[in-house]
């Protein structure tokens, strides 16, 4: 969230919900571009985000939260401002990590999930107000951010209201209402009384949830929702998954539409394509079976994403600009920066990369030189990987008989650089690699091996924008919205 302070008001407000999988940045930015006035981001378990380091990435304009392995936590930008937790020092190291980067703090006591609950987070907080008044009044003291929580509501109503009460006393700037029992799911019908009792019994700002298919399917019905709980806001979680454009005025855009500006977006910061994958599978939903449901369901890459949405010219000239960056930032670096490989000398070098689609789906590069090494009693390659700090690019030696490999193109990952770099070592030593119509091995058959993919996926990385886009983003600490496709 952003509004160049650090209150922000919760009153009359449309918001997104934090869901796994599905609050990364693109999908972020996509509902703040249809109206939503604050957007939450996936849940974001402290002891994770207590690894990250905070990294700038000067070609996506973005700040990202980095892994001991490379992997982005989280990554938000500047057109948006704005983790889960069951313990309050850990909440509180967390939100001063990412305070300069977010508009706001949210608790996520709402997930009912096994992998939330098992570790004392989520749902599992509501059965210990004791904890929760301590993470919450820790968070609120110690940081400069507005810290709000989510809940679901209790057995009894009576126990719900003694808990918000204690709640409110926190000093928290809001809390979230989900208006279901900790045992119930989508298909449990949400009360809206048990919301409009709490609401009609704190004086901050209830937001009500769980309206999603039973009270809202389009932009209409978040208002008949929001006066029949008596909430102060409403934040939205399936319905804005399935269409983001439920935030709009002017009605539900077509969903063609709303899944192209999505891709466009994937592609400017860089989403990893299996989570922009599930997303659009949300979108799509009983339209998977149609023809452009294929095609998606087939895709391998954010490049064949693109393709099967018309979008294949998009990627091209999208990604030679992000490339054209990456160039003339590394011209602007010490050359001492630029490359960390130490020592060249009698290195093979060729510029290749590994391009999935050309190699067979169950032989890659790696398995192909790993099998020759077995077949010629060598030593299994060795990989030796380092990463650009300039822009987060990989690029691997492999050391194979003695001799070194290595291809002189960077890549997104570090699994593709070590593919490049056997590669190299293939063709150097002229033996084959796996290629689509390249006659293989009968070593090939001993083992098969799945092709390697990008790091990534939901919780990967989440790219955030503080700017005006995001108008507010909330960063949820807690355990993350239940997601109703948990695997695809």
């Amino acid at each position: 969230m952003i509004e160049h302070s650090l209150s922000l008001c919760y009153r009359n407000k449309l918001i997104l919900a934090p869901m796994v999988r599905v609050g990364t940045l693109p999908m972020r930015l996509l509902a703040l571009d249809y109206g939503a006035d604050i957007v939450y981001c996936e849940e974001l378990i402290d002891l994770k985000m207590l690894q990250c380091k905070r990294v700038v990435n000067e070609v996506l304009s973005t700040v990202d939260f980095v892994a001991p392995d490379d992997r982005v936590v989280f990554r938000t930008c500047e057109r948006e401002q704005s983790k889960g937790t069951s313990d309050a020092d850990r909440a509180l190291a967390v939100a001063k990590l990412v305070e300069n980067d977010v508009a706001g703090i949210d608790v996520n006591m709402g997930c009912p999930k096994e992998y939330s609950t098992k570790g004392g987070m989520g749902a599992a907080l509501l059965s210990d107000p004791d904890k929760i008044e301590k993470i919450l009044s820790t968070l609120v003291k110690g940081i400069r951010r507005p810290v709000t929580c989510k809940i679901r509501i209790l057995p009894s109503l009576e126990d719900t209201l003694s808990l918000v009460k204690r709640i409110e006393r926190t000093g928290i700037a809001a809390v979230t209402v989900h208006g279901r029992k900790r045992e119930e799911r989508p298909q449990h019908p949400v009360s809206c009384e048990a919301i409009k009792a709490i609401a009609e019994t704190l004086s901050i700002p209830v937001i009500a949830n769980g309206g999603s298919h039973d009270h809202i399917q389009k932009y209409l019905d978040i208002e008949d929702f929001r006066q029949a709980t008596a909430a102060s806001s409403v934040m939205v979680a399936r319905a804005a998954m399935w269409n983001p454009s439920i935030f709009l005025k002017e009605g539900l855009r077509p969903l063609e539409e709303v899944m192209q500006k999505y891709i466009r977006y994937a592609v400017q910061y860089e989403n990893h394509y299996t989570n922009t994958k599930y997303c659009l599978c949300q979108m799509l939903r009983e339209q998977l079976e149609s023809p452009q449901g294929r095609l998606l369901h087939a895709a391998q890459s954010s490049q064949e994403i693109c393709e099967a949405f018309g979008l294949g010219a998009f990627y091209e000239e999208t990604t030679r600009e992000l490339n054209a960056r990456r160039a003339e930032l590394l011209a602007r670096t010490p050359e001492a920066a630029r490359e960390p490989v130490e020592d060249t000398s009698g290195v093979i070098k060729m510029a290749v990369k590994f391009d999935r689609r050309a190699y067979s789906p169950q032989i890659t590069p790696k398995m192909c030189l790993l099998e020759w090494c077995r077949k010629e009693k060598l030593a299994q390659p060795v990989y030796d990987t380092v990463q650009r700090p300039l822009d987060r690019l990989f690029c691997s030696v492999v050391t194979v008989a003695e001799q070194k490999y290595q291809s002189t193109l960077w890549d997104k990952s570090k699994k593709l650089a070590e593919q490049a770099a056997a590669i190299v070592c293939l063709r150097s030593r002229g033996l084959p690699e796996g290629r689509l119509g390249e006659e293989n091995p009968s070593w090939h058959k001993r083992k098969r091996e799945a092709p390697d993919q990008d790091p990534g996926g939901p919780g990967a990385q989440e790219q955030a924008v503080p700017g005006e886009l995001c108008k507010k983003l909330f960063v949820a600490l807690g355990s993350g919205e239940e997601s109703p496709l948990e695997g695809w």
